[in-house]
């Protein structure tokens, strides 16, 4: 605890005794004390020190690797049965120890946004400057905080709950917080973020009004599911998606036509008009390359890292058409020319094409944007949710999933009762966002995790024992457990 999630809180205490042993460590965004944060250009600075939880390539964060992996619970996502990928294994096969490098990286970069979140919320009464400006990075900083402790208790289900951003002797011996109480203090969050945001993004990884709306109805279908069974939740979830689907103009939101424009991957680009949250990314600056495009999705015959791929029944059960092709690569190019398909590679099995870099690029290291939703997912989200709320999926639930099949070139729904049509939705959800870190946390939430991973291939990594709800969630890192026995 001293030393990850701690340390955040006590960096500028530390700092001031001389301790060397932290000069060491990323410090940006968690200096800036009340002081500071008096001017609106430092509290601009604490912010930017806020996302930096997310962004940092392989220390902590969303732009590399790790955060696939927590999910490879799912029936969408696996990877290599041997070399040096012990830490992805024990998240396929459910055997995630307290020791797992790839969970703390999540644990910590979730609690650094938060501390730096903390800082901002706890500080900005006093900061002098354009009133507006101020609002939307308060904001924000409630919205960081939200989504970090969104990401911590789905995957960890009790955790500290730290609001405080000053250092006190007391969050040495911290005890843990059910999930209610999170998920209390997440939508309190979201609702004060969805106030003070601005409807326009200031900035393409930045969130608006209506990005802040679309997480706040998919944390309210979260909580209609495991653990909180708050089935009162889904007309509130429905409700949500729906502000954000009649205003999807003014927040600047769109399905786009094609499939395949949306992974174009094109690293001049800055993102989509269907992205409603992304980490953007920079080339210019070692520590926030986006890894997760390129060499971490592709296989050894193309001098990839074999970190991820398809898990062979789900990619065999995926509907044909151009949203399958632009999802997988089958055919690979060895380094002498020549064409293997995927049944001849080393792993025998299928990549994510939607993690080739444009040009395929064989590189490790890109800016492509990482999404972290889609406007797609909010149009999953009114659908299933209307139906389950309801009974009945009305004109527009149908009309929501259906925009997503036309595009894939599938045939439309219709006529289905609400149970078949929800289920039938949720599956949409598994193809349309294959291996972009959904389909795990839907399948925990419905309970569905021991079926979906009760017929896999012999070819895919199995399961290691029987599955339960303890295998829902990840023991919280060693570190912190260790250095507290509360935890």
């Amino acid at each position: 605890m001293k030393r990850n999630l701690i340390w955040a809180l006590g960096a500028a205490v530390i700092m001031a005794a001389g301790c060397k042993n932290y000069l060491d460590e990323d410090i940006r965004g968690a200096l800036l004390g009340a002081q500071a944060l008096e001017s609106q250009e430092g509290l601009e600075a604490a912010l930017t020190g806020a996302y930096k939880g997310w962004a940092n390539t392989w220390g902590y964060g969303f732009i590399h690797a790790t955060a696939i992996a927590a999910t490879m619970g799912g029936d969408d996502v696996t990877t290599h049965k041997a070399s040096n990928k012990a830490d992805f294994r024990e998240f396929d096969q459910f055997a995630v120890p307290a020791t797992n490098q790839r969970t703390q990286a999540l644990y910590n970069g979730c609690y650094k946004a938060i501390q730096g979140a903390n800082n901002i919320i706890a500080n900005y009464p006093n900061t002098q400057g354009d009133a507006a400006t101020i609002d939307a990075i308060v904001g924000e900083a409630y919205f960081i905080r939200a989504v970090s402790y969104y990401w911590l208790v789905r995957l960890y289900k009790d955790i500290p709950l730290i609001q405080q951003a000053e250092f006190s002797e007391d969050l040495l011996a911290i005890e843990k917080s059910g999930p209610e109480e999170v998920y209390n203090l997440i939508v309190g969050d979201l609702q004060k973020a969805e106030e003070l945001v601005p409807n326009t993004k200031r900035d393409p990884g930045r969130p608006n009004k209506g990005t802040v709306k679309a997480y706040l109805a998919d944390v309210y279908l979260t909580m209609a599911g495991w653990p909180l069974k708050q089935t009162d939740k889904y007309a509130l979830a429905a409700a949500k998606a729906r502000e954000v689907i009649e205003n999807k103009d003014l927040y600047g939101f769109r399905l786009l036509d094609t499939y395949a424009e949306l992974f174009e991957n094109d690293p001049e680009k800055n993102g989509t008009d269907e992205s409603v949250f992304q980490i953007s990314t920079f080339m210019g600056v070692g520590s926030t390359n986006n890894a997760n495009y390129g060499f971490s999705a592709m296989p050894g015959e193309e001098g990839g890292w074999d970190d991820f791929f398809a898990e062979l029944n789900f990619f065999r059960d995926f509907p044909e058409g151009p949203r399958k092709d632009a999802t997988f690569r089958t055919t690979f190019v060895k380094g002498d020319g020549s064409t293997i398909s995927w049944e001849d590679s080393q792993t025998q099995h299928p990549y994510y094409y939607k993690y080739y870099q444009k040009n395929e690029v064989k590189n490790w290291a890109s800016q492509i944007p990482e999404s972290m939703m889609r406007y797609a997912h909010v149009l999953t989200i009114y659908a299933e949710a209307q139906a389950r709320a309801t009974g009945t999926p009305d004109e527009l639930a149908y009309a929501c999933i259906n925009a997503i099949r036309q595009r894939a070139e599938l045939d439309l729904f219709e006529n289905m009762s609400g149970p078949e049509f929800a289920d039938a939705v949720v599956q949409e959800r598994a193809w349309e966002f294959a291996a972009e870190r959904t389909r795990w946390f839907d399948l925990v939430r419905l309970e569905l995790v021991a079926e979906a991973n009760s017929n896999k291939d012999a070819n895919d990594l199995q399961p290691i024992g029987e599955l339960t709800e303890e295998n829902y969630v990840f023991p919280l890192p060693f570190s912190e457990t260790s250095a507290n026995p509360n935890l």
